[in-house]
C-alpha cells in the first residue's frame, strides 16, 4: 500500500471524534466518493530525533506493514494510509459496537455457548495472524471489539497493532511490552517469545470471561508479576460453581509456564469445549454459564480504572511538557532542535499507539 501525500481532507470530511490520547486522535471519517464511513487514526510522528513528542515513523509504518498482510474478517481492516512531516493518518475500518466486555456486562445472563461463539471468533482471528508468523502481543478486553453489537450475531474485530511483531525464520525477538495481568512468564523474564505468548493471554481472558475474576491479579502491578512467575491461580469453587470441567481444562492448557506445552490457536478450535465430541458434553456445556454477577463488577471496575489511568497519564503527560520546555531553555545543545510545543498547535494528531498498554 503507498503512502498518499495527499491532504486527507481533501478525501475524506473529518467527523467526531471517537478516542483520544497523548498522541492524537481517532475521528469518524466519512469517504467522498462513496460516502462511505471509516475510522480516521491521526498519529502524531517526531519531527526528529531531538523532538520527545510523538510516535516514531518507523512504528507507524510496521504497524501499516502488519495490517496489509492480516485481511481476515476478524481483524480490523486497513484502507487507506496518508503522510506529512509532523503526522500520519491511517483510515481503519469503523468499529462501532464497542468492547466485546462490555457488551457482555449488559446481559443479564450468559452461557458458556454464547461466550464460546465469541471465543472461536477471537482464536480464528489469531489463528489467522500466527499462520502469519505474526504475534499480537497486547490481547486484553480493550483491544477485542465488535464491529455492530447490534446484529443477530456481532462480529469480533481485533484491533491495535502496535505492539505485534512477525517473526523471520530463526530470529530470536525479545520484549518486556504488554499488560501485567495479561503477559505469561517469557515476557517478565526477558526470555525468546512466539505466537504462544498470545494464547497464555486467551488463557487469561476466557478465566475473567467465566469467572470475573482475573486469575493473577493482585493490589499491586509488582504482586500480580510474582502470582504469574509462580503460577498461583486456582478455581474457587464458589466462583466456578457454574463453569464446566471442559471448560477449566481449556485454560489450563493455555496457562502453562512452557510456551511449547500451551495449545495453539488451531488446537484450541478443536478442544472439546469449543467443539464437542458428544451429546452429553453439549448438554453439559449449555447447563453451564459464565458468573456475569461476579463479570459485571469485574468490568466496572476495569472501566474505572481505565478512566483514571488515562487522568493520571494526561496530567503526568502536560507536567513533563512543562519540565521539557524548562530544560530546553536551559541546554545550549537543544536550541538547534525544532520546539515541541509548536506542534501543539497542529491539527488532530494522533492515536495514541499502545492504548494504554499500561494499563489493565
Amino acid at each position: 500500500m503507498a503512502f498518499k501525500h495527499d491532504n486527507v481532507e481533501d478525501l475524506y470530511e473529518i467527523g467526531i471524534v471517537l478516542g483520544s490520547g497523548h498522541f492524537g486522535q481517532v475521528r469518524q471519517v466519512t469517504e467522498r466518493a462513496t460516502g462511505a464511513q471509516w475510522a480516521g487514526k491521526f498519529i502524531k510522528t517526531r519531527k526528529n530525533t531531538c523532538s520527545r513528542l510523538g510516535v516514531e515513523r518507523s512504528a507507524v509504518e510496521r504497524e501499516v506493514e502488519l495490517l496489509q498482510a492480516l485481511q481476515h474478517p476478524n481483524i480490523m481492516a486497513l484502507k487507506d494510509v496518508f503522510e506529512s512531516r509532523a503526522e500520519m493518518v491511517l483510515i481503519v475500518e469503523l468499529i462501532s459496537g464497542g468492547e466485546l466486555f462490555d457488551f457482555i456486562a449488559a446481559k443479564d445472563s450468559v452461557s458458556e455457548s454464547e461466550a464460546i461463539a465469541f471465543l472461536k471468533q477471537i482464536l480464528e482471528g489469531v489463528g489467522f495472524m500466527h499462520n502469519k508468523q505474526v504475534a499480537h502481543f497486547d490481547l486484553k478486553p480493550e483491544n477485542i471489539m465488535l464491529s455492530d453489537k447490534d446484529a443477530e450475531h456481532p462480529n469480533i474485530k481485533l484491533i491495535d497493532f502496535g505492539l505485534a511483531h512477525q517473526f523471520k525464520p530463526g530470529e530470536e525477538y525479545k520484549s518486556m511490552g504488554g499488560t501485567p495481568q495479561y503477559i505469561p512468564p517469557e515476557v517478565i523474564n526477558y526470555s525468546p517469545l512466539s505466537t504462544a505468548t498470545d494464547m497464555w493471554s486467551i488463557g487469561v481472558i476466557t478465566y475473567i470471561l467465566l469467572s470475573g475474576m482475573s486469575p493473577f491479579q493482585d493490589d499491586t502491578d509488582e504482586g500480580t508479576l510474582k502470582n504469574i512467575i509462580a503460577m498461583k491461580f486456582e478455581f474457587p469453587e464458589h466462583i466456578f460453581n457454574m463453569t464446566s470441567d471442559l471448560a477449566k481444562d481449556f485454560i489450563q492448557k493455555l496457562l502453562v509456564k512452557d510456551p511449547s506445552e500451551r495449545m495453539t490457536a488451531e488446537e484450541c478450535l478443536i478442544h472439546q469445549w469449543i467443539k464437542p465430541l458428544t451429546r452429553k458434553q453439549i448438554a453439559n456445556r449449555n447447563r453451564s454459564s459464565i458468573n456475569i454477577k461476579n463479570f459485571k463488577k469485574f468490568n466496572a471496575k476495569r472501566k474505572w480504572k481505565m478512566s483514571y489511568n488515562m487522568v493520571w497519564m494526561c496530567n503526568r503527560f502536560m507536567r513533563l511538557q512543562l519540565l521539557c520546555r524548562q530544560s530546553s531553555a536551559a541546554v545550549a545543545d537543544l536550541r538547534d532542535c525544532e520546539s515541541d510545543s509548536e506542534d501543539t498547535e497542529t491539527k488532530p494528531a494522533s492515536l495514541m499507539r499502545r492504548r494504554l498498554s499500561s494499563s489493565s
